[in-house]
């Protein structure tokens, strides 16, 4: 039989160890577009829930916030980023957005600063930056798609930021990992973009 005394240790200590995991726990927030957002199949099935599902088989109590929206421009992220910050107070910021503005045949330039300020804003806070490149069809021409695709590796060098260089990689030249509208991923590929996003987040998440 245990004593009260032992009884109220052990209490203690169970209460402390709990406490301890909860204040190591990190928030991810997510900040993208419909490739994100899980555009054309079930929201369950989107690679940002399948994340937050990995962390919890692995016992994590690490916690994923989705602030992505179809149609999301890295205007929209500039605007939307303070109140998320405030709102969330996140550890780590995924930063996914820029492909609207390139499919919109927005200025590389005005793209790149709009994605340097969020990466300000959010360094800012202490929050620690993952930087996912995009790239848009090469319809629009080399002139255009080779600057576009490289601003989030010289973001990324600049920043010193963690980065994934392409976020459908493997995906998005398979048709069949693909919707109809060439642009989004179907949801059987939606686990590879996050075995692509993984060996660039786990560490931050140690």
């Amino acid at each position: 039989m245990l004593y009260p005394k032992v009884i109220k240790t052990l209490a203690v200590m169970v209460l402390i160890l709990t406490t301890s995991a909860t204040l190591s726990a990190k928030t991810i927030l997510v900040l993208g577009d419909s490739i994100s957002a899980a555009y054309g199949i079930p929201a369950d099935a989107g690679w940002v829930t399948l994340l937050q599902q990995k962390l919890q088989q692995q016992g994590s109590d690490d916690q994923v916030i989705n602030a992505s929206f179809g149609g999301a421009t890295s205007e929209s992220g500039v605007q939307r980023l303070p109140g998320l910050l405030t709102q969330y107070q996140p550890d780590i910021l995924l930063l996914e957005l820029g492909g609207n503005d390139g499919l919109q045949g927005k200025p590389v330039p005005y793209i790149t600063q709009n994605l340097r300020t969020m990466i300000m804003t959010a360094q800012a806070s202490q929050v620690q930056v993952v930087l996912l490149g995009i790239k848009i069809p090469p319809n629009y021409g080399s002139r255009y798609t080779e600057p576009f695709f490289q601003q989030y590796e010289s973001l990324a060098d600049e920043y010193k930021l963690f980065y994934v260089p392409f976020i459908l990689e493997g995906i998005a030249e398979n048709p069949a990992l693909m919707q109809n509208d060439g642009i989004h991923p179907v949801a059987e590929a939606q686990p590879m973009i996050v075995q692509n996003i993984w060996p660039v987040l786990a560490p931050l998440l140690k």
